[in-house]
């Protein structure tokens, strides 16, 4: 079966298809052989004429080297056709018109592109405008905007100077009570010294509940488990539980007069009259050693021998008497309530409370973990590995007690050494609070209003953002001056603007910390303007 002929799709093809036929039928006259035509509508040459070099082409048919008279005679006969040849000219359709449904769907997509880049540029042109409409308010809103800046600046300054310029009612209640309290103890010392220790005692039923509540609330109740309130459950203890046992006398009086009073110096406790923590701290390092003072040394013997038959016969022993204490003793009894506190603390602190510590609830450890940090024994425990610190701290704390036990014989037995100790420990205190109130205090004030002077600074060289603007639009409305009422307010602003700075002259009388002297001022100032 001979190939299909193609057919023709453009007329360049045709025009092709009848030169080549024009060319084969000048080949075949001029070669003189004649051909017969069968019945198949095919060129066969005849058996008497020797085969020509050149092929016949199958698409024209001759009858003795003439061609048909049909115009069609370029186009292969209907027999030689194939379904192919059906098919292919069936597809060309389809073919063109995926093309142009091709070319419609990228016009389409083009587009929606176009339309998207148009429409995300003009949404980005409005948000500018908008944007650049916000930043650059109107006169009047400037002028509000900075009125209201102004105000809430004035307003803050001011809370500022009354927190720092007056107290609460709390802390004048505290500070007469702190007052009060230091006349009536000194009081009772010099007129009634068998009696303190019911001052002592109503007192500790007043700060204790307190200190408890509110070191509860700060998350500070750790700390209540520390040896200076073990101490004063010891005291409280040898006066109304057990005033017949020695030994928990002698080793109450090495604690008070040792680690509860050196700890002032440690602690930085500070009398400041005004805050009832302060208070309360220094209430419960320097109470336990004047108690035991008062009645050691003040009491008289009578009294002694009625209520305190232990401190009696002490006191008064003989010195080869197995009841007159040596150092070696106190030091002996005074390790026993001292290791008791110490095991109690780690394994109900330390241990049982191991993760609420790591989170971060402070202890008296980690205190002086943290205040210590810098000094030689800070990094000596630093260095140490961590299952060592602690161990490494509580040796040191103990022989921290041990020190500031050594001198408690002396104590005991000289009254005049004992007043002296406390005269000592006692004016440690009064310097802390000293500093507090003259460095910690003034230089707070001092710092607060150096702020105050560079925020008014601020306000008068560099005005709010979006005033700076604002100059050029009073030589435009100079022309109409009354429209909308703009100009009077670009004058305000630059009136706000004109704010005089806190010079030194201007200062003098506000060095106090009295809230009158700050109104008196005010009235002044706001007269002079």
């Amino acid at each position: 079966m001979t190939e299909p002929a193609p057919i023709p799709r453009t007329m360049s093809d045709l025009v092709e298809a009848d030169n080549t036929t024009s060319s084969d039928l000048k080949r075949i006259s001029t070669g003189g052989s004649s051909d017969e035509f069968n019945p198949t509508g095919s060129l066969t040459p005849s058996n008497s004429s020797p085969p020509t070099p050149y092929p016949l082409s199958r698409n024209v048919s001759f009858t003795n080297g003439s061609p048909l008279p049909e115009d069609w005679e370029a186009y292969p006969p209907l027999d030689k056709l194939t379904v192919f040849d059906f098919l292919g000219n069936l597809a060309v359709p389809q073919r063109l018109e995926q093309w142009q449904n091709t070319i419609a769907v990228q016009k389409e997509k083009v587009k929606r592109h176009q339309e998207r880049i148009r429409s995300t540029g003009m949404s980005a042109k409005d948000r500018a405008v908008r944007e650049w409409r916000k930043r650059i308010p109107t006169a009047d809103e400037q002028l509000e905007k900075y009125r209201a800046r102004m105000k809430t600046s004035v307003d803050r300054l001011g809370r500022k100077w009354r927190d720092t310029a007056a107290v609460t009612l709390r802390e004048k209640m505290s500070f007469i009570a702190g007052v009060l309290n230091v006349f009536i103890s000194g009081y009772l010392i010099g007129a009634y010294p068998p009696a303190f220790y019911y001052w002592f005692t109503a007192q500790l039923c007043y700060f204790m509940p307190l200190r408890f509540y509110t070191y509860h609330k700060k998350g500070y109740h750790y700390f209540l488990a520390d040896l200076c309130y073990f101490v004063n459950l010891l005291t409280v203890l040898s006066i109304w539980v057990f005033p017949n046992s020695k030994r928990m006398f002698i080793s109450t009086y090495c604690l008070a007069y040792g680690n509860n009073a050196i700890a002032i110096a440690m602690w930085r406790n500070s009398m400041v009259f005004h805050s009832l923590d302060k208070v309360t701290s220094l209430f419960i390092h320097i109470m336990p050693p004047v108690t035991l003072h008062c009645l050691v040394h003040l009491t008289p013997q009578d009294i002694l021998a009625t209520r305190f038959p232990a401190l009696h016969d002490i006191k008064f022993s003989h010195p080869d008497s197995p009841n007159h204490y040596t150092l070696w003793s106190m030091l002996l009894w005074a390790t026993v309530p001292y290791v008791i506190w110490q095991l109690s603390y780690h394994i109900f602190i330390t241990v049982r409370r191991r993760e609420k510590i790591a989170a971060g609830r402070p202890t008296s450890f980690t205190w002086m973990r943290r205040s210590y940090a810098k000094t030689w024994i800070g990094r000596f425990v630093l260095s140490l590995p961590e299952w060592l610190q602690e161990p490494a701290f509580m040796l040191i704390q103990y022989s921290y007690a041990i020190l500031t036990i050594i001198p408690c014989p002396i104590w005991f037995w000289y009254r005049y050494a004992s007043a002296t100790f406390l005269l000592v420990v006692f004016g440690w205190s009064i310097y802390n609070g000293a500093t507090y109130y003259i460095d910690v205090f003034g230089k707070r004030f001092q710092n607060e209003l150096e702020a105050m002077k560079a925020e008014v600074a601020k306000w008068q060289h560099s005005p709010p953002e979006g005033l700076v603007g604002s100059p050029p639009l009073v030589g435009e409305l100079a022309e109409n001056p009354g429209k909308d009422g703009i100009l009077d307010g670009i004058k305000k602003v630059e009136s706000v603007d004109q704010i005089p700075l806190l010079d030194s002259g201007q200062l003098t009388g506000v060095g106090s910390t009295s809230v009158e002297g700050m109104e008196k001022e005010g009235i002044t100032a706001r007269k002079q303007s």
